[in-house]
This record gives structure tokens, sequence and C-alpha cells, in this order.
């Protein structure tokens, strides 16, 4: 039965997190730059990855089962004029393992990025390795930059009498500027004349109202391709200074919209409303009822002196036990802390909520989507 103190309980409680201050009408109509919601199309990283060796490793490398890095030893060494038969290594101070970096936008030769190295086969901890030159591809083949340097893990593995006890990950760890970038992503951008935004969420409304922004700001520039696109025209006077005509594009102020959205976590209980869901008039019912199964044990002796034997039962005893229904009526209200006040009224707990959301939801009473993460 939910009560007035679990009520008081459940709002103690850390999990319960719930945005249900009261808002002003225009709190979720805030102001913000074009820089916080979209992004010039071109502006991008790329990702590159790799295949390697670490070496130099104190016994923690792979065995002979990875038959990868004894192959790729034997090739390494050939190339190097050293032939040997591969059957014959014992890669215990070598791992192979996979490099992996991301190239930023406009980096150029020279420039260096950090890196990361996995274990690929068996080994124990690739700490103190040494990675030797790795070319690092992109997903078009061919080879962006070059990664080369000491490995650092940041965990460890000891053991002793076959305890052992491990911290992190030792099989998987990084080296800093570990890549230098051999050659540049080219770009273009202006470089025709025109430029495009994308939106981080495609939206019809905030589309038009950045369109509206950047053409009272510079004219007649811009044009919304699709919700998600807006394609614009580089004035003139700013053909020969794109980077500064981005950045006050940037800066220009818009009011973005958003869809009601109610968010919610069933593992740890979290609820987060935003301050533009509406209901309709409603009643909400919430009744408790508790179930207890109890299993007890009879022990049956047989008199004295008789043949009789124990006899040993298991009982089953349920009880069922319904509290009396709380029931509220909710009228239409475009406040979101009154659907919370509501709520904590009937007497719910973060997972009555997600319930009683879920079936305002369903009858139509509840404008909003929810997304369950």
């Amino acid at each position: 039965m939910i009560g007035l103190k679990k009520v008081l309980a459940a709002l103690s409680l850390a999990a319960f997190v719930v945005s249900m201050a009261p808002m002003p009408a225009d709190a979720a109509a805030s102001v913000t730059r074009i820089k916080d919601i979209a992004k010039v199309q071109g502006v991008r990283s790329n990702q590159l990855v790799g295949y390697g060796l670490v070496v130099g490793l104190a016994g923690t490398g792979d065995s002979n089962k990875a038959l990868e890095t004894v192959q790729s030893i034997g090739n390494m060494l050939k190339a190097f004029g050293v032939s040997i038969n591969p059957s014959s290594l014992k890669p215990d101070n070598v791992a192979a393992v996979m490099v992996t970096a991301t190239l930023p936008p406009f980096s150029r030769e020279g420039d260096t990025i950090d890196v990361t190295v996995s274990s690929l086969g068996d080994a124990d901890s690739i700490q103190g390795g040494t990675l030797i030159q790795t070319p690092l591809r992109a997903g078009n083949g061919e080879v962006y930059a070059v990664a080369q340097g000491p490995v650092s893990t940041g965990g460890f593995i000891v053991g002793n009498s076959g305890s052992k006890a491990q911290k992190n990950f030792p099989t998987v760890g990084t080296t800093p500027n570990g890549a230098i970038v051999e050659k540049s992503v080219e770009d273009d951008l202006g470089q025709d004349g025109t430029l495009s935004l994308s939106l981080a969420q495609p939206d019809f409304t905030t589309c038009s109202r950045m369109v509206q922004t950047i053409n009272s700001q510079f004219g007649g520039i811009a044009r919304a391709a699709n919700p998600g696109r807006i394609d614009i025209s580089i004035p003139a006077y700013y053909r020969g200074n794109v980077v500064g005509f981005i950045a006050s594009l940037e800066e220009l102020p818009v009011v973005p919209d958003n869809i009601a959205k109610i968010v919610m976590n069933e593992r740890t209980g979290t609820i987060v409303m935003g301050g533009n869901v509406s209901v309709d008039e409603c009643a909400i019912t919430q009744g408790g009822l508790s179930i207890r199964v109890e299993k007890t044990t009879d022990v049956s002796q047989p008199d004295p002196l008789t043949y009789g034997s124990t006899i040993v039962a298991n009982n089953t005893n349920v009880n069922v036990k319904e509290g009396q229904g709380n029931t509220i009526v909710l009228p239409a209200t475009a406040d979101v802390s009154d659907i919370v006040g509501a709520l904590n009224a009937v007497g719910a707990t973060p997972r009555d909520t997600i319930s009683i959301l879920q079936a305002m939801k369903a009858s139509g009473a509840l404008h909003a989507d929810l997304e369950l993460i």
C-alpha cells in the first residue's frame, strides 16, 4: 500500500531525478548560438586504423598460439634481411596490436596526433612496450599517418601462486602524439563561393528560424534545402575571409524549437521531462497490491512404540492484500510541474511513474514523445 511515508521516502531517493520546478512560459525557448546547434559541412574528422607490433614486453606478450604474431615477426625480420623459421619463434616479448587514431579536420603534414593501441592476440599486458612503425590508413585505403612510440596503459596485472589482481585494462594503451600526419585531407571550404550548415537535430521550425536570422544579418544569402541543411552563398566582401564569415555566422543568436519529450531510465528510476510537456484532462488511479508467499515445514512424529515413520510436510500460504486505490483528476495544463505534482500526490514511485506516463501516452492524454533508455 502506497502511503504518505512511502511517497516522501521515494522523493528522497536520488534515483528519482525529475525536472519539476515551475518554469516561465519562455523558458523552453532559450536563445542559443548557431555554433551550438549546427556545424559547417566538410569540417569533419577521419578515422584511421593500422596493424602493428608492440615489442619490448617483459614476457607478457602473445603466445605461440597467436599465429598472426609469429607470422608478423617473420615478415618484419625478412624486411630487414633476416631469414628465420617462424615456427622457432617465441613471441613472449611481442604483441600484435590494432592501432587506431582520429585525424582532426584541417590537419597538415607534420602534425602529431594521439593513437590508441589495442592487443589483438592473447597478450597479458602491453605495458612498457614500444609500438614500432605502423602505417595508419583511412577508409579509402590510403596512408594518412605513421605511428610509433612507447605505449602507456595506465593499468597493471600482478599475481603470485595462482592469485592475480588487475587494474584497468593493461591490453589497451595510448601513445600521446605517437603518430605523424603524412598526408592532409584537402579542403575547399567556401572555394566555390558557397557553404552549407548541418543541423545537429533536423527540425523544420529551427531550420526556418536560422534562415531568417542569417538573412536578416547578411541579406538573402541563406536557403533551407531541407530540415537538416542550409545552403549559404558567401557575400562578395567575405570571399577572401571565409573563416571570418563562418565565425560571424556561428555567433548569431537563434531560438531552437524542440519536440516535447520525456526520457525515462527504468533501471535507475530517472525521469527527465521537458518544460513543453502538456496533458489533457484525465483521471489517474493507483492502487496498492501486496502478495506474500510463505513456506512452512510441519513434522509428524509416530506414536511411541509403533512402527510408523517420521513424515515431513511442506505447506505454502499465499496472502494477498490490496490497498485502497488513489484517484486524482488532472486538469489540462502546460506546466510540467503539475504533472509531477499529480503523480506524487497519487503516491507513485519512479517505476510507477514510468508506467503511468506510458498509460497516459497510450490514452492520448499526454502530448510528448516517450524515450526509454
